[in-house]
């Protein structure tokens, strides 16, 4: 897996998709890498790195992005989720692709859909994660006095943040009714 692909799209497609995220926990692996690109946006975000047991020492709903590295989502997640993400919160976390994995991107569409007005698949590299978003749609609410902004990227860009929820027409319609777009 392309590092700088991962790290720069799992952390600057959410934070640059939530209009002003000033909490934020990335739950689960996090190499300096991804720490700096999480970093670039320490002027407006709090970042908080850490395991799940993050999820439950948290006592409200004050956490507006949440980055799942390499943590499965499941039902027992997910409702700590729910339970610390304002109102206006997305998550964002890896996936299986269509390809490698359909049921499973599926799966986990669907188990998000639940709880979340949006729920967008998105590729880059060999990679395929989803956003999971209550209020920001990650290609109309992309704040571009962010995204146009970052320095030092390898991978990422404001074009490229928007192509990647692209997907030909076959997976497309196949996603239909499952993704929440």
């Amino acid at each position: 897996m392309n590092n700088n692909a991962f790290n720069e799209m799992m952390v600057h497609v959410p934070l640059c998709t939530h209009k002003e995220a000033s909490n934020v926990l990335i739950i689960g692996s996090a190499d300096e890498e991804l720490k700096e690109q999480a970093a670039k946006h320490n002027k407006v975000s709090n970042i908080e790195f850490g395991d799940k047991s993050l999820l439950t020492s948290k006592d409200d709903k004050n956490i507006d992005v949440i980055i799942l590295t390499d943590v499965e989502i499941d039902e027992l997640l997910l409702a700590n989720i729910e339970r610390v993400l304002k109102d206006d919160g997305l998550i964002t976390f890896a996936s299986e692709s269509f390809s490698k994995n359909e049921e499973k991107l599926k799966a986990d569409l669907t188990l998000v859909g639940e709880k979340f007005w949006i729920a967008m698949p998105f590729r880059f590299g060999h990679q395929t994660s989803i956003l999971a978003s209550k209020r920001y749609h990650p290609t109309a609410d992309v704040v571009l006095q962010r995204s146009d902004l970052l320095d030092d990227l390898q991978y990422y860009s404001t074009e490229i943040h928007s192509a990647v929820f692209v997907f030909p027409k076959g997976e497309h319609n196949a996603l239909t009714g499952i993704a929440k777009r």
